[in-house]
């Protein structure tokens, strides 16, 4: 199989250095890739190297993240901010909206800003309704101590996170977690991270007004959900179709990161969203 050229970019937002990868044919239908915690875009690599040759997929790394540089300070709006620069830096004006974990925040600020670019919605693990918060998740929501917080930010929680709730382990890369826990342990990044983590309220606030947003627009939406995942539960998946009763919805036995054990289901799937969205 020929794989598509991946290209790895920086482009200047707000004064920051955004990294990204970016494949595929510019005039091909787009898809913008936000990526969750503790990750950066190298999660979408699989997912690039599967549609590249017949799609536009971006995928920048939000300052803080990976190859990105750092914000002065680090808020879930100030995330929003840049990938909304950045959308506007290198000259996209409509695309499909990929959104993963903190990707659902980050995108769903994006979409209400801007529902002109919006011509389609992939929710992948991304939760935007309480009843989807698991008993985990509502803890670390209510969480202002920035102790416990910093104690997530450990190795073996980063490896948990890819693991958890899988099939078959051995088909997650051990790299993936190894890259993330390696930014994460750069000077400065764990601070980052906690900064966001007593943040995250400020998106579960928001739980109605996207929801509305969802209503309102109807955007073809297409959900891709692991029902193992520890975090974000499979009854926040199921929520989105009382906002868009026509979404499509698909359950994988697999945990939070999907991609890492069912890409080649769920490539298929986004190709024929893709396909059948309006040009």
């Amino acid at each position: 199989m020929l794989l598509p050229k991946v290209f790895h970019r920086h482009v200047e937002v707000d004064g920051v250095q955004v990294f990204y990868r970016e494949t595929g044919p510019a005039d091909a239908p787009t898809l913008l890739l936000l990526h969750g915690f503790p990750s950066a875009s190298h999660q979408f690599r699989r997912l690039m190297d599967a549609l590249g040759t017949r799609y536009h997929l971006v995928a920048p790394d939000y300052p803080g993240f990976g190859h990105s540089g750092d914000l002065d300070h680090h808020t879930f709006e100030r995330l929003a901010d840049v990938v909304e620069g950045f959308v506007q830096a290198i000259g996209l004006t409509r695309f499909a909206l990929y959104t993963f974990d903190f990707g659902g925040p980050v995108g769903f600020r994006l979409a209400t800003r801007h529902p002109e670019w919006i011509t389609g919605l992939v929710v992948q693990n991304a939760n935007t309704y309480a009843e989807g918060l698991s008993e985990a998740a509502q803890g670390f929501v209510a969480n202002h101590d920035r102790d416990v917080a910093r104690g997530l930010m450990t190795l073996a929680f980063t490896r948990s996170q890819y693991e958890d709730g899988t099939t078959d382990p051995s088909l997650v890369d051990p790299d993936a977690w190894t890259l993330d826990q390696n930014f994460l342990d750069q000077p400065g990044r764990t601070e980052i991270q906690v900064d966001l983590a007593l943040d995250y309220h400020t998106n579960v606030a928001l739980y109605p007004r996207w929801q509305e947003w969802l209503r309102t627009h109807q955007p073809p939406t297409l959900v891709v959900w692991g029902r193992g995942d520890g975090i974000f539960t499979e009854d926040g998946a199921k929520a989105y179709l009382r906002d868009v009763p026509d979404a499509e919805l698909h359950i994988f036995d697999t945990g939070h990161f999907a991609l890492e054990e069912h890409v080649t289901e769920i490539a298929p799937l986004l190709a024929t969203f893709l396909d059948r969205l309006p040009a």
